[in-house]
């Protein structure tokens, strides 16, 4: 199974610049030797500065090299797991197909869970309990989980909305401010409907965070927490299905998270929407 750090680290090496290219090289051709170097002795073998292997590692969202080689690290321990991602062909037994969506599946959340930063995930759960509203954005299949975080937070009382047509966003984004905060969903991260509305929420004064595919992208970049869901479907990107995984697993755990800081009083909502729910459905 390939490192979704070196995955997306092969995916912009073409666009780095040159001094920084050739560090990238060194690490895509020796990685498990990387990891054991001190940044001075890996800026004397790439012919490059420190402080331009600590940019490089900015530039793919690390808070510097030591925090690079632990995530690497962490990832080359895992590469020989079972569970790869594998795509459906065609006249497959029914079974198997069954058993590629489950691998899949897995492989997304396992790979996702990785490139988790505990610090950023804290600081996006404290923005959203403490928002005065929340704006969902997202197009296509980010749009429906954009929808599902905002039944999440209708049901703990929160002030949200999650508007499909990307004119509305805009129209939403225009009346935010400071204390309120935006979240903006694209695999890609380069969904320009999904850019424009959160760079204008951001230009609005409300708080940014993006979920995107693991790696630099122009979302990423505009907001004031990056968060990455895993960079490694392939084949089955023409589904969206493990990607789409991937981003309802940060979901649930940003939405978990809130629950479990602010238990007292948002356990008693959910708790009174459920009951609602119940006594007052027609069928």
């Amino acid at each position: 199974m390939q490192s979704p750090i070196l995955h997306a680290l092969k995916q912009n090496l073409n666009t780095l610049p040159p001094q920084e290219r050739r560090l990238g090289e060194k690490i895509l051709e020796s990685p498990s030797s990387v990891i054991h170097l001190g940044i001075t002795e890996l800026a004397r073998m790439c012919s490059i500065s420190p402080s331009t292997i600590t940019r490089f590692c900015k530039s793919f969202h690390f808070k510097g090299f030591p925090d690079f080689k632990m995530k690497l690290a962490g990832e080359l321990a895992l590469k020989h797991a079972d569970n790869a991602y594998q795509d459906v062909i065609a006249g497959n037994a029914l079974h198997k197909v069954v058993q590629a969506i489950e691998a899949n599946h897995i492989a997304s959340i396992t790979d996702t869970t990785r490139l988790l930063d505990m610090e950023l995930i804290e600081r996006a759960v404290a923005a959203l309990c403490s928002a005065g509203r929340i704006d969902l954005y997202g197009a296509a299949t980010s749009s429906i989980v954009a929808q599902d975080f905002y039944q999440k937070l209708v049901r703990i009382g929160k002030n949200s909305t999650a508007f499909a047509d990307s004119h509305m966003q805009i129209t939403s984004a225009s009346s935010l401010g400071p204390g309120d905060v935006a979240l903006a969903l694209s695999y890609s991260g380069e969904t320009s409907e999904t850019i424009s509305a959160l760079r204008c929420a951001k230009d609005s004064g409300a708080f940014t965070i993006s979920l995107t595919q693991y790696g630099s992208s122009t979302l990423a970049s505009l907001a004031d927490i990056s968060l990455f869901s895993s960079s490694l479907e392939k084949g089955m990107r023409r589904g969206d299905m493990a990607s789409r995984i991937a981003q309802l697993h940060i979901v649930d755990i940003l939405f978990m998270g809130m629950v479990s800081r602010e238990f007292e009083d948002y356990i008693p909502r959910l708790e009174s929407s459920y009951q609602n729910v119940r006594k007052y459905r027609t069928n």
